[in-house]
């Protein structure tokens, strides 16, 4: 009986063109419907700062260079998964990353906590030759970074794009973008108050790749390692009530 129904249906142009559409809508409601509710099931995060300039020009060497294809930045709610990378990923956490880098593959391991769990050296060393850190590793090296020169000129217009998507860069962050960069990598530099004034005291002042003579890829790559997870506390704290709410009672 089923088996003369799909096929009287695959006669009738009309009637499977209706059923295609009632399958597919399924699968949007599916997708969609959650969307009204977002408001309830975001996370707010007060504290949540944006990429600065030099963060910003790492990432975007990040994605160019396909970091993403062997490291994911999502760790999911497995007790595994948080014992080894620390609190699980909120959606808040990737509010102002366009585009998101959770994905799922990892040939190396998850990177969404990894900021300030190494040393600048440390990560300068690893990109290099990472066999000089951790043997077993077949990550290829990217020593180039180290020499090539950081292009500055372009990123206010980085900045204006992402504020057009609705990260809340301000105009005057986007006007002072190049000297922003050149503040951050450089500790003591005429530029580096700046940095401060308009990214929070937070933010992370550093010759990230132990030279302050110049900015390179590898500053850039550095500083956006060095402030995954670091955005904003909100997961921890969510950590530390779950926590709390677990434990027995005295």
């Amino acid at each position: 009986m089923a088996e003369l129904l799909h096929r009287k249906l695959e006669r009738s142009a009309v009637g499977f063109v209706i059923a295609i559409i009632a399958a597919a809508s399924v699968g949007g409601i599916v997708e969609i419907a959650p969307l009204f509710t977002i408001d309830e099931t975001v996370e707010s995060a007060p504290d949540m700062r944006v990429y600065t300039p030099l963060e910003l020009a790492g990432r975007n060497i990040y994605v160019r260079e396909g970091c993403y294809a062997c490291h994911s930045q999502m760790i999911r709610t497995l007790r595994d998964e948080v014992e080894r990378y620390g609190p699980y990923s909120l959606a808040v956490e990737s509010q102002y990353d366009r585009p998101m880098l959770w994905g799922s593959k990892r040939t190396g391991p998850d990177l969404a906590r990894v900021g300030g769990k190494y040393s600048d050296f440390w990560h300068v060393a690893h990109l290099i030759n990472p066999r000089d850190v951790v043997p077993e590793s077949n990550m290829p090296a990217y020593r180039w970074l180290a020499t090539t020169i950081l292009r500055t000129d372009d990123l206010p217009k980085h900045l204006a794009a992402q504020q057009a998507l609705g990260v809340p860069y301000t105009q005057e962050m986007i006007q002072n973008a190049a000297r922003d960069a050149y503040g951050q990598a450089t500790p003591g530099s005429d530029f580096t108050d700046g940095v401060t004034e308009r990214y929070g005291e937070a933010t992370q002042i550093s010759a990230f790749d132990g030279v302050t003579t110049q900015v390179t890829e590898m500053d850039a790559l550095v500083a956006y390692l060095q402030v995954l997870g670091r955005l904003t506390d909100a997961a921890h704290g969510n950590a530390a009530e779950a926590t709390s709410a677990s434990a027995p009672a005295p």
